[in-house]
Formats: C-alpha cells, structure tokens, sequence
C-alpha cells in the first residue's frame, strides 16, 4: 500500500518549506530560492507555497526573517557566554561574519534588494534590533553595545559582498575583518567588565 503523506498544520509545512529555502539558498543562492524549487524539495505544490507566502518576493522576506531570528538567537547565547568567560569573542564574530556569508542572508538582501524589495533589509534590522534590545537590559553600557552591533554587522556585510576581492587587492589576509571586528569586540568586552566591576565591586574581607 503506498504511504500516506504527513498531513502538516499551516505551521509546520511553512516551517518546511523555509528550511528547504535556506538548503536552497546555501546550496546554489539567492537566485535558486523560487516558490516552484522550494516546493519540490517539499513535496508540495506551487499553489500550496503561494497561499503560504504570496510571491516569490514574499517567500525571501520571510527567509530573511527566518534566517534572523535563528543566527541571532545564536548569537545572543553566545554573546551570554562570552560575558560570563565561557566563549572567546571570536566566536561572535565568526557568527555574525557567517551569517552573513556562508549562510547566505547577504547575498540574500542584495538580490532582493536589486529585484525591487526595498524593504529586504527590514527583518535583519527588526531581528538585529530585538537582540540589542534584549541583551541591553539594565546595561550601563547600551550605547557602546549598539555602537559595537552597527560596526560589527557592516563589517560583517561588508565582508560577505566583497570582503575577499577587496583583502586580495590590498594584499591583506582574507580573514583580515574578522580579525579588526575580534580586536574592537575584544575592547568593547574588557570596557564592559571594567563597568560591571564598577557596579558590583568584589566584596574583600576586611582587614583584622
């Protein structure tokens, strides 16, 4: 007898069919991710994706926003960790740089932006500006951490579009942004735990 096929809430085969457009969209690029590729690796029909998204316009604004809020829960945990000395700051860059890069959310906004989605950068920023907010809390540093986020995800742009031409031509070493985003990061964090110290001082044992 054949199989039947899984019956999916709304939720969950627009939830598949995002997973398949970021394999699409690291696989082959921006370009690749269609309604009518997405669906076949779904298992679904054109129709289907239609209802779900709209356009293919629509169906690229809701990766970049699927994208966003996967990479930045990502780096929010890491950035915790790193405060607390269990990560380098190398990790978050290498994060936010791939991201943008190997993950494809660069080239993603760029084609969307040369196709006329003007607002292609809008789930980035939103996501972006959500994980500042919640990572600023009761932080007497808010200021220097958004500074830190806006160089840090330009350079990280930057990088993914051009980053390996433009290191080649100046005969820098590719990784060469990354390791200026790890050096600013590095002295953004020492400032920060400068300031937690100034907040909540260690208490020593008095003296006899």
């Amino acid at each position: 007898m054949p199989i039947k096929k899984k019956r999916l809430s709304p939720e969950e085969s627009r939830l598949a069919a995002l997973v398949e457009a970021r394999a699409l969209l690291i696989e082959t690029g921006p370009q690749a991710v269609t309604l009518k590729a997405v669906a076949a690796r779904v298992g679904r029909t054109h129709a289907n994706l239609l209802h779900h998204f709209g356009s293919a316009s629509g169906l690229q604004k809701a990766l970049s926003a699927y994208l966003a809020q996967s990479i930045c829960q990502t780096i929010c945990a890491t950035v915790l960790k790193t405060r607390k000395g269990e990560a380098p700051a190398r990790a978050i860059v290498d994060l936010t740089f791939d991201a943008f890069d190997r993950e494809g959310a660069g080239a993603l906004a760029s084609w969307m932006l040369l196709s006329g989605n003007e607002d292609a950068l809008d789930p980035i920023v939103d996501a972006i500006h959500a994980l500042v907010d919640d990572l600023a809390k009761d932080e007497a540093h808010d200021q220097h951490l958004r500074e830190d986020t806006l160089a840090l995800v330009i350079m990280a742009l930057g990088d993914a579009l051009m980053g390996e031409r433009l290191s080649v031509s100046l005969g820098l070493a590719r990784h060469s942004a990354r390791q200026l985003a790890e050096q600013r990061l590095n002295q953004s964090l020492s400032q920060w735990h400068g300031v937690s110290e100034q907040l909540c001082p260690s208490q020593n044992p008095a003296n006899d």
